[in-house]
């Protein structure tokens, strides 16, 4: 049985580390996953927000500060040889009809050869304008500030609402290899966990921006806060009933063990008043007992003594199966405790098998409210064990004190004392210290878990202390 037990154990174990292992791997990967499409919409927002900011700066160049405006609208080239002619039309805009006029510009030979062939005219302008910004002076400054207002706009278009840094560097030609790329040349940069690749501001000038976010990480878990919810709560559920049917396993383990105690005692104890009953009527049979009225008597009494203790037993039993089903019901008065205990010291005094001593230490004076009957019965339990479980002689302390919020009952003995791990189950019906096949104490486990009923159903609590070989000490708590 432990062996089976044991093997599903590491079974269920081994299911519960698998799907934790996958589940986390799985986690795993979507994080990366949600990681490079952070990076990948962080970069493609900062190009869009660059491309927007240098498209703006071309058409302020060149409108320049006047009123004309300059607008491209043919290219063509001289029979196919290399120098491209440039038709522009400049017009006021106060008088569009009467002031207009053509002008053909040659442009320079080094700016057209940079120039792509035979290109249409809006295509043309978007080239010009880049040569343009490409032409810039090395001592215009770039208006950071709107950089990032524009970079904040689109991510919060994109639904990325994290805080981030934006930063200008500058990148040589030379220096222009991917790890350069990656490496930050900004203080401000260099204190972020994350960066984006440099994105070409002004690339004439070697000018870059590069945009860095300090906790990533928080967005991303934030972004899956549905899938590791989810996750959680399925671990979870799999880990409470992995824990919940081992539970399940070993309470039933534990009360096959009590059945099987159980059956052992009641074996035992039923089948030695039937001996002795059998081997009365066997003697009055067979051995010519009868003819003898003396012995007749003293084997007739012998029997209706055993009955009567069978009786009880299956009486016991009955009335733990009635309780059960039925509330206990109290019937409380003011009674006094020493009183009772010293009635209960009596009767132990007289009937017990073995030396036992008693001391007592309890006031006469003190009163409490409770029912005379069960608590009596609760008492008796206690002196009862006390005395069945232990040695050659015993020694029985009881103490009672008044406390603020009731009164409280202690019987000590230096009997052979409880294992620790059985502690918590003696108040359990039918259970007992496991013995083996062996029954050397009678009785069915039933004494301690009547003595819990009697004092919950009084509002008390019960409680044990015990050592193996150093005696046993019940701690009875009643309100009032």
């Amino acid at each position: 049985m432990k062996r089976r037990i044991r093997s599903i154990f590491w079974l269920m174990a081994l299911c519960i580390l698998g799907i934790n292992g996958f589940q986390a791997y799985w986690l795993y990967n979507t994080y990366q996953l949600s990681t490079t499409q952070f990076q990948r919409t962080a970069r493609e927002a900062l190009q869009s927000v660059v491309q927007q900011y240098q498209l703006a700066a071309a058409r302020q160049f060149i409108r320049g500060s006047g009123p004309e405006k300059v607008v491209i609208f043919q290219s063509f080239s001289q029979d196919g040889d290399a120098l491209d002619r440039v038709i522009v039309q400049n017009h006021n805009g106060a008088k569009p009809d009467s002031t207009r006029q053509l002008r053909r510009v040659a442009l320079q030979r080094e700016l057209l050869t940079r120039l792509p062939q035979r290109r249409p005219a809006d295509t043309l302008a978007r080239h010009l304008s880049r040569l343009l910004i490409g032409d810039w002076k090395s001592s215009q400054q770039v208006n950071l500030p709107r950089l990032q207002q524009a970079y904040r706009a689109e991510l919060d278009l994109r639904g990325i609402p994290t805080a981030f840094v934006l930063d200008t560097l500058r990148i040589p030609i030379a220096e222009r290899s991917r790890a350069a790329l990656l490496e930050p040349q900004s203080a401000r940069l260099a204190a972020v966990d994350f960066r984006t690749a440099p994105v070409a501001l002004n690339p004439i000038n070697y000018l870059y921006v590069q945009a860095g976010f300090a906790t990533p990480a928080f967005y991303i878990l934030r972004q899956m806060g549905g899938l590791l919810g989810g996750s959680v709560l399925l671990l979870a559920l799999t880990t409470g009933c992995f824990v919940l049917m081992l539970s399940t396993i070993l309470k039933q383990k534990k009360l096959s063990e009590v059945k099987n105690d159980f059956i052992n005692n009641m074996t035992h104890e039923l089948k030695t008043p039937l001996a002795t009953v059998s081997a009365a009527v066997e003697a009055m049979q067979h051995f010519g007992v009868l003819q003898d009225a003396q012995k007749t008597q003293t084997y007739l009494s012998i029997s209706r003594h055993e009955l009567q203790r069978l009786s009880d037993l299956v009486e016991r039993v009955l009335n733990i199966a009635v309780e059960e089903r039925q509330t206990l019901t109290l019937n409380p008065e003011l009674v006094r405790p020493a009183e009772l205990v010293d009635e209960l010291v009596a009767r132990h005094q007289l009937k017990a098998a073995k030396p036992v001593q008693f001391t007592v230490d309890i006031s006469p004076a003190d009163a409490v409210r409770l029912d005379r009957t069960h608590v009596s019965g609760v008492i008796n339990n206690l002196i009862d064990n006390a005395i069945k479980y232990s040695r050659e002689q015993v020694s029985i302390a009881i103490r009672g004190r008044r406390e603020a919020s009731g009164w409280r009952l202690t019987v000590q003995d230096d009997g052979i004392g409880i294992p620790s791990s059985y502690q918590e189950a003696i108040f359990d019906r039918f259970f007992r210290v496991p013995t083996g096949n062996l029954h050397p104490v009678k009785g069915f486990g039933l004494g301690l878990y009547y003595v819990r009923q009697v004092v919950e159903r009084h509002g008390g609590t019960i409680d044990v202390r015990s050592s193996p070989n150093q005696g046993s000490e019940f701690s009875m708590w009643l309100p009032g």
